[in-house]
């Protein structure tokens, strides 16, 4: 898909856009959404959070901008940096790139981004939202870290590959104007002759 460094960050910026804004709603509104409306007593979420003064990150509550831009900082470095090259190298390992239908070499991709970018956001993740005015223990972080790949694992996999990724790439054909049409390629030799 992405030919030079350009497209790859231009890539990177839509798939960390869209992503970071599913997680956060994933997190706070399906995960974490009867908790929060049961500690404030309000009957939707997102009074919830504003009666609470915000989402609880770092140790404060910050609105949820704020948490948006946050995790958007740390995803696109880290899909710049980690995601993107080492999913494409680890892939190429299991399938040479030359000779394998693209469909199953970018759900490969798919499958090895995710596989990093889950548990290394997760830990991330431990960090931001530690509860740090209980003190802190090794040990919460490392259970916090394991619950949050628990919750985020499944989700991650089946909306980059079933939803995301597919969105992303419509969308990223649509801003370079790729040529997608397939090639021509006669049967054998006779029909090219014959041709």
């Amino acid at each position: 898909m992405p030919r030079n460094r350009f497209e790859k960050m231009i890539f990177a910026l839509l798939t960390v856009v869209v992503t970071v804004h599913a997680f956060v709603f994933y997190n706070l509104y399906v995960v974490n959404g009867t908790a929060i409306m049961e500690m404030s007593g309000a009957n939707s979420v997102i009074t919830a959070i504003n009666a609470q003064g915000g989402v609880y990150m770092v140790g404060r509550f910050l609105p949820i901008w704020g948490v948006i831009l946050t995790e958007f900082c740390f995803a696109y470095a880290l899909e710049v940096l980690m995601g993107s090259p080492c999913s494409f190298k680890l892939a190429a390992k299991l399938f040479d790139p030359r000779n394998t239908h693209p469909v199953l070499l970018e759900t490969a991709i798919i499958c090895t981004t995710v596989g990093l970018m889950c548990p290394a956001m997760s830990f991330i993740a431990a960090w931001l939202y530690y509860p740090y005015q209980q003190g802190f223990s090794i040990l919460t972080l490392l259970a916090n870290w394991l619950k949050l790949v628990c919750y985020n694992f499944p989700f991650a996999f089946f909306s980059q590959l079933f939803f995301i990724q597919p969105l992303i790439r419509t969308v990223f054909k649509m801003l370079f104007c790729r040529n997608t049409a397939p090639k021509q390629v006669p049967f054998n030799a006779a029909e090219q002759a014959e041709g």
